[in-house]
């Protein structure tokens, strides 16, 4: 299994200059190359590809003004243009939007492939530096392991980190237990399990709000291009920092407990890029993170052996009665309370969502059965487009 540690690294001086250089040299051929793409399509509907943008990054570093690029190492630089035709790539899927260019107070990052760096004793030797790096190591690589790949970045805060990537053949399926959970993500509890259980969310954002309303508004009363201004913005950028690092390990150690003790996950697919377009509850989706946390769930099932199972978001999970089956009509956001007309069952929204979603997915597992409502909104548009004109 392919794993990724992340430590913090305190650079010299020496280091801190080449570094700043080589993220500035990333970020300037990335775009340029963006731009000659652009431009080549606007002007010919001509597609540029990574060969192409590798041969101008050649003629580039031929050119008297652009001595500059050469230096750095130019490993970065080719990897650079890598990760543009990989944006290229997902734009043309429609899978993302069309790629943006980079901006200087966003740091920057540069990746580093096995012929720029070193892995001895222990410490990280990165191409044209003669010293090792200074990493803070919070926790050893595992014995037998080589890095392939070290990626370093530059936080807007002006903190140093390192990622080491290498493949793990240590990691092993954790034992087999019978138990399975449905699981149903939101805003006020981030999390309701199947088994009658609610993870308050913590709403990171909201605890630093005030704090970080304020830092905003001493930000825009600095004069453009003063120190003072940049002060004002490292300070921005830490509290970002330390509402991203909470954040973050909050949600590992939730992920990590619900993969420990489950054997088989069941989630919904949600659109989330979609629901954030509804500007009143943008922010709290936002902060809850569901994305991040579908997608740890995903690779720690894969890691341990535990079975992952996404069904389909058009399931009227909230809906329909756990205990009957009966589907009503309406229901709107704010009944977080309901009684089904059928059985009378009396239910909590979020905990009956969560029994749906565990049934359906055991039922997915099981027989390949379809849970997608004959009745969805998909459907019914296909309907109304064959339907033949009178």
């Amino acid at each position: 299994m392919e794993k990724a540690y992340s430590y913090r690294f305190y650079p010299t001086p020496e280091q801190e200059s080449l570094l700043r250089r080589t993220l500035g040299c990333v970020r300037w051929v990335y775009n340029k190359a963006l731009h000659e793409r652009t431009q080549a399509w606007y002007e010919s509907q001509c597609r540029i590809g990574y060969s192409q943008t590798s041969s101008m990054l050649t003629a580039w570093k031929k050119e008297e003004e652009l001595d500059f690029l050469n230096e750095v190492s130019c490993v970065p630089l080719q990897q650079g243009l890598r990760h543009l035709q990989t944006a290229f790539s997902n734009f043309w899927a429609g899978r993302t939007k069309y790629p943006n260019f980079k901006k200087k107070h966003q740091g920057g990052s540069a990746e580093f492939s096995k012929s720029a760096f070193k892995y001895r004793n222990g410490q990280i030797y990165l191409a044209k530096c003669k010293e090792a790096l200074d990493i803070r190591w919070s926790r050893p690589i595992p014995e037998g392991c080589e890095p392939s790949t070290v990626t370093v970045r530059l936080h807007p805060s002006r903190r140093w980190h390192i990622s080491i990537r290498f493949d793990d053949p240590t990691i092993k399926p954790l034992p087999v237990t019978d138990k399975a959970i449905g699981i149903d993500l939101g805003i006020n509890s981030l999390v309701a399990t199947s088994n009658g259980d609610k993870i308050s969310n913590p709403k990171h954002l909201k605890k630093h709000h005030q704090k970080l309303r304020r830092a905003h508004k001493n930000l825009s009363r600095k004069e453009k291009g003063s120190k003072n201004r940049e002060k004002a913005r490292r300070k921005v950028a830490r509290i970002h920092a330390q509402i991203t690092d909470t954040r973050k390990d909050h949600l590992h150690k939730l992920t990590t407990q619900l993969v420990r003790e489950n054997q088989t996950i069941v989630v919904e697919d949600l659109a989330v890029k979609n629901r954030v377009k509804n500007r009143r509850l943008a922010q709290g989706i936002s902060d809850a993170s569901w994305s991040e946390i579908t997608r740890q769930l995903a690779y720690k099932c894969r890691w341990y052996g535990r079975t992952y199972i996404e069904i389909d978001r058009w399931f009227p999970s909230s809906k329909r009665c756990s205990n009957c089956g009966h589907i009503v009509q309406k229901m709107p956001l704010n009944i977080r309370e309901w009684e089904c007309p059928e059985c009378r069952t009396r239910h909590d929204r979020d905990i009956n969502a969560s029994k749906n979603i565990l049934a359906a997915g055991l039922a997915v597992s099981v027989c390949g059965a379809s849970v997608r409502p004959e009745q969805s909104k998909s459907v019914k548009a296909t309907a109304m487009k064959q339907k033949p004109k009178s």
